[in-house]
């Protein structure tokens, strides 16, 4: 292990309750991957991947910057599962800014993320003026010496909707897009603040009081909350819009992913059902495997032991309009994915 470097690009990209955590996790088994969980989702979409050059320490900044929402939500004491940072044990507190690749990324690969972050900030300034891209690319590579893997495997919630950007930054790139029944994935959404977030905002939902996002004053992402819990983001996280927004915001990504399909070649793009990887995973695991160039290996029993089967359907138990608006708002993804 950590011999020859395989520096092709590779991403698990779906919306968001997809099922690629599950997958990034699986994949994660194979000792020679370095598994990268949401590097770019929460960084400032008009750098990330800009084709201007920028210094290693203006790129040491963009990866530090906090995400205004996520601030928002754990600042509230909401939980969102794809944090795993060590709140209680690490130097950091729930209510600061934290830096985005400190309880993003970091946090799966060590179980001391702070070091690793000082290690990450301390090797970045010292790269050439380059664009985004390839200061990933950069890092990307340090972090397989750093932990002797061969190759890396980047996923992050909500992916699909900036791959042609993602496949313009990192051409040659392989993706695996992973995808799960709209109308399932839009209700999970419904239940993690972290989307109920943005989801409002986009949309401008209708909140449980009646009220529009536009009527409750200025959005303070960094402001302390009130409270009384009375303060507009507050106000939103406790919304429970109707699910037909969600499930439009399901079908946009997926209707934003397709778009950049014809710029890809048939043999970078594989998709894959989620419910499929739940029912066979080792099997759809060797098929991931195959597209990826991936030695299958021993370590493919071990990632499906841990499938634990599909979540409970929630949209049954929807009322009967509001479960006809979902299904309504779902259909062209749902069309293009084959599932309708």
């Amino acid at each position: 292990m950590g011999g020859t470097k395989d520096l092709t690009a590779r991403f698990v990209v779906g919306t968001g309750r997809c099922g690629s955590t599950l997958l990034s996790r699986m994949l994660a088994q194979n000792p020679a991957t370095l598994s990268l969980f949401e590097v770019f989702n929460g960084l400032d979409p008009s750098r990330r991947f800009a084709p201007e050059p920028m210094t290693g320490t203006d790129f040491a900044a963009l990866l530090s910057t906090p995400q205004p929402m996520l601030t928002a939500v754990l600042r509230r004491g909401y939980p969102v599962e794809e944090v795993t940072y060590p709140f209680g044990r690490g130097r950091r507190r729930r209510d600061e800014d934290l830096p985005w690749i400190l309880v993003s990324m970091l946090p799966w690969l060590s179980d001391d993320p702070d070091a690793l972050f000082d290690e990450v900030m301390a090797f970045l300034p010292s790269l050439p003026v380059q664009e985004p891209a390839r200061h990933f690319d950069a890092l990307f590579a340090w972090l397989l010496q750093r932990f002797g893997r061969e190759h890396w495997i980047e996923r992050a919630g909500s992916s699909i909707d900036y791959l042609e950007p993602l496949q313009q930054a990192f051409p040659g790139a392989r993706f695996v897009h992973i995808h799960r029944d709209g109308p399932e994935a839009a209700l999970s959404m419904r239940e993690h603040h972290a989307f109920r977030l943005p989801i409002c905002l986009l949309y401008d939902a209708p909140l449980d009081s009646g009220k529009k996002v536009g009527e409750l004053g200025a959005l303070d992402f960094y402001a302390p909350p009130d409270p009384a819990g009375e303060d507009a983001v507050s106000q939103l996280l406790r919304a429970r819009p109707p699910a037909r927004y969600f499930g439009r915001y399901w079908c946009d990504q997926v209707l934003h992913g397709y778009r950049a399909l014809r710029s890809l070649d048939a043999d970078q793009y594989l998709e894959v059902r989620f419910e499929d990887l739940v029912a066979e995973p080792a099997a759809v695991l060797r098929t991931i495997c195959a597209f990826f160039r991936l030695d299958p290996g021993a370590w493919v029993e071990r990632a499906a032991a841990l499938v634990r089967g599909l979540p409970p359907p929630r949209a049954p138990n929807l009322p009967e309009q509001e479960r006809r608006e979902l299904i309504e708002a779902c259909r062209p993804g749902m069309v293009l994915l084959g599932r309708a």
